[in-house]
């Protein structure tokens, strides 16, 4: 019976009669490979991603359960051995976030106890990405996530397009920053009829690289968005602006402090022309969309005819879906990194783009040893 080598793997893999994979693999036995996929959740979206790695793996998937007790502890019971493997968990980020952070821990700390040679997370979309830097009188959230899943057990964590690249510094084990970018384009291309006709929008000024790689790649033309429509909540008074007090301590005459003037952001402007053009917006995260369904109000003032969202994680919280559909926004694209499946039911706007094929052939190439480099071909640093 005629064998073929699956890339760099140990397993040999036969051809066979029985029902077969779309692309011609039979599953390999989970005990020759080397390595095991689990689930850190049994809900039905983290399921159905898991499920989509496996097949194209040629893998099944480990056998776990994960469940709240009455108490509303998690609890997690691994139904296989895992000494000596690589173990890879696959964790997709619900609404309720510090449940799925706890159970992410608890799976990985379960593993670790059960001896697992490695344990890698495989967290398209990391939480607390926004809280990565310091702001007022906060915390680095981002950081302190990192410390806790390196104490849990993992030594290794792949991802997709993280809000700051810099995030990868507060981790003590390796880090792969994947990118959605090569799946959005070719949705682009695919199924944006006329995209010749589109202009890439960034949304502020910091996002103007991400646009301009877009933009160089499908070789069409770059706006910018600048100003604000209203004050955020960074830029609200909290103290620091207070006066100094004005009785002196003894022997001390005080202290003259040179006057700053107040930051303040000018009205919305657009810089480039989008006149009788196809406006794509791209942005790594789609969360609250009232600064998206505004910037889209004021591109469609300008003469763009037609809006699209091209963004990564889909988080798309509170009244996101009903905003989407009453404005003048035409297609929310997003990838399936974070679960989305109730707001798209009510919003038809809404569509996914699949992402398991990038995270299946980045768990193949990691067990194996493989380099990296061949899935960030193309993709500019400022990605």
């Amino acid at each position: 019976m005629p064998i073929r080598r699956f890339g760099a793997h140990k397993s040999l893999v036969a051809y066979s009669q029985t029902p077969k994979l779309s692309y011609g693999y039979r599953k390999m036995n989970v005990s020759r490979s080397g390595y095991r996929v689990f689930s850190a959740n049994s809900s039905t979206a983290c399921i159905e991603l898991a499920k989509k790695i496996t097949e194209r793996l040629g893998v099944e998937l480990g056998k776990s359960v994960v469940y709240q007790g009455s108490n509303s502890e998690t609890k997690v019971d691994v139904k296989e051995s895992v000494r000596g493997q690589d173990i890879f968990i696959i964790q997709t980020i619900p609404r309720d976030v510090n449940t799925a952070i706890m159970e992410l821990l608890v799976m990985a700390y379960a593993l670790k106890t059960n001896c697992a040679k490695n344990i890698i997370g495989v967290i398209p979309y990391f939480p607390y990405s926004k809280q990565c830097k310091m702001r007022k009188r906060g915390s680095i959230v981002c950081k302190l996530l990192a410390s806790m899943l390196a104490k849990a057990g993992l030594t290794h964590i792949i991802t997709m397009d993280l809000h700051q690249k810099e995030i990868q510094g507060f981790f003590s084990f390796p880090v792969d920053n994947l990118r959605a970018s090569p799946f959005l384009i070719q949705y682009i291309q695919e199924e944006i009829p006329d995209y010749r006709n589109a202009v890439i929008v960034a949304r502020s000024p910091s996002a103007a690289k991400r646009a301009q790689s877009y933009a160089e790649r499908l070789r069409l033309g770059l706006a910018v968005m600048h100003g604000e429509a209203h004050h955020s909540e960074l830029d609200m008074p909290d103290g620091r602006q207070s006066p100094p007090l004005s009785r002196t301590t003894p022997g001390h005459t005080g202290l003259e402090l040179p006057l700053m003037m107040a930051k303040e952001k000018p009205p919305i402007t657009v810089v480039g022309d989008v006149g009788g053009r196809i406006a794509i917006i791209v942005d790594d995260i789609i969360d609250d969309v009232e600064d998206f369904v505004a910037t889209a109000e004021i591109l469609k003032e300008r003469g763009a005819y037609k809006i699209y969202i091209m963004a990564t994680h889909g988080l798309l919280s509170a009244d996101a879906p009903r905003l989407i559909e009453d404005s003048a926004i035409d297609e929310v694209v997003v990838t399936n990194t974070v679960p989305h499946e109730v707001q798209k039911l009510q919003c038809p706007k809404i569509k996914t783009v699949d992402v398991s094929m990038i995270l299946a052939e980045a768990i193949r190439r990691t067990h194996n040893g493989e380099s990296m480099a061949y899935l960030f071909r193309n993709i500019a640093v400022d990605d």
